[in-house]
């Protein structure tokens, strides 16, 4: 007997430590689950990466990080709409997806499994990044009919190559804790140069690890660093961050603090200042935080993680330290986890005057809310002063009573005034067009 009870008091001990002390972090609203293997990410026979491409140890810091509250102490739940198929046909798409009066969406291109961030070049050529199957595409319209000729994979076995951009004739593309170039990319779409690596002075971690890259109007490469978490005081300054470098991936330095995992950017088109999206911290409540729409003036700047979020809600662990008042705080609040991820500012002249100058968002959607929010492209409208002064859905529909047939991810204007979407959930690349009244 007295043997049984020392037994039992051992398993409810051993339970009690794994409780307390092995509670995984959360997964962040972007994505449900990215921590998956170099390896689970490669084309299945894929060659190994090349020298050039060579991992590294992952830059890691000591970090002062906080457990993922225990189940009672959470306000939220996991509630991600189940996968269903998407429209078979045009008709099917037009009564799937509601648009203003005068738009039409239509698939530009349904051969881009996984479909991320987007670059178009001069001549036309669209690069498409992805996440969980590694690879790069280049989407070929030769005649401009917007019925793609040819789809080429550029790129495969990166670790999630979520972002891309072009940077004279070379195409540069984001893999988890280093960035690469593709040399004169568009003279190689049918034997495509192996990728040489531009800077691999990144973290490796996975949780919020894809980043989406972009140059400034300065010429600079701007490279976020996502927490490794979901909330979380890192030592190290990278963590949290919009970082950049010069082209040769030189003189990497932080340019934003406070950013908890931005999927989007871009630059005003008459002040050059950069405005990004950025995806508030999980288990606060179905209502909050909401996610943000930001405007950097300036470098240095602090916007508010982990210890401020949307601006006003001081967090209940790190608030303590520093105070909403002392960080920029957004230049639009979005919905609750919504994960707003791309964003342009539109710059074509298709579309109405009244969207002249506004800013297009990619809402991936929710993951840990009781009513599902987001999937979606919204619009912000400007007002005289140049603050936003709207914020409403542009196209809907992805969402459905029985689930999500797609996420849309990016947003890019076209040269002719369209729009266009990417969506990791449908392998799609759509176009949305104005057609009139």
């Amino acid at each position: 007997m007295i043997r049984v009870m020392r037994i039992w008091f051992y398993i409810i001990a051993v339970s009690s430590a794994v409780v307390a002390g092995s509670v995984l972090p959360a997964c962040s609203k972007d994505e449900k689950s990215n921590n998956v293997s170099e390896q689970s990410v490669r084309k299945a026979g894929a060659p190994p990466r090349p020298a050039s491409e060579a991992r590294t140890a992952p830059h890691q810091a000591p970090a002062a990080r906080s457990a993922k509250p225990a189940a009672d102490q959470r306000k939220g739940s996991v509630n991600q709409p189940d996968k269903i198929a998407p429209p078979a046909t045009a008709a099917e798409l037009s009564r799937a997806l509601t648009v203003p009066a005068g738009f039409q969406v239509e698939v530009f291109t349904d051969q881009v499994p996984n479909a991320r961030a987007m670059v178009l070049s001069q001549s036309g050529t669209l690069f498409v990044g992805s996440n969980r199957v590694g690879r790069v595409y280049a989407v070929v319209d030769q005649n401009g009919d917007h019925r793609p000729d040819r789809v080429h994979i550029v790129a495969e076995g990166l670790t999630m190559p979520v972002g891309l951009d072009l940077h004279k004739g070379a195409l540069y593309v984001s893999s988890l804790d280093r960035v690469v170039r593709l040399d004169n990319i568009e003279s190689r779409l049918d034997s495509p140069p192996k990728p040489v690596v531009v800077s691999d002075r990144f973290p490796g971690d996975m949780h919020h690890g894809w980043k989406f890259i972009r140059f400034g109007p300065d010429g600079w490469l701007y490279v976020p660093v996502g927490a490794p978490c979901n909330i979380c005081l890192m030592k190290d300054p990278r963590y949290a961050s919009i970082m950049r470098m010069r082209p040769d991936g030189s003189e990497l330095e932080v340019y934003a603090h406070g950013v908890r995992n931005t999927v989007g950017f871009d630059w005003h088109p008459d002040t050059g200042q950069l405005w990004f999206t950025d995806n508030g911290r999980d288990w606060l409540g179905d209502d909050a935080p909401s996610d943000e729409l930001n405007r950097a003036t300036e470098k240095g700047q602090h916007f508010g993680y982990p210890f401020c979020h949307a601006g006003t809600i001081s967090d209940p662990e790190y608030g303590v330290q520093r105070a909403c008042g002392e960080f920029v705080p957004p230049a639009r609040k979005l919905g609750p986890h919504v994960a707003g991820l791309g964003m342009r500012f539109y710059t074509g002249k298709q579309f109405p005057e009244s969207y002249r100058g506004a800013i297009f968002i990619a809402e991936h959607g929710s993951w840990n809310r009781a009513q599902p929010i987001g999937y979606r492209v919204t619009v912000v409208k400007m007002g005289p002063d140049g603050a936003p002064a709207s914020y409403q859905p542009f196209v809907e529909g992805w969402l459905q009573a029985n689930g999500a047939w797609g996420r849309p991810v990016d947003v890019l204007v076209h040269p002719d005034g369209s729009l266009l979407v990417s969506d990791d959930r449908a392998g799609r690349i759509y176009r949305v067009s104005y057609r009139g009244s």
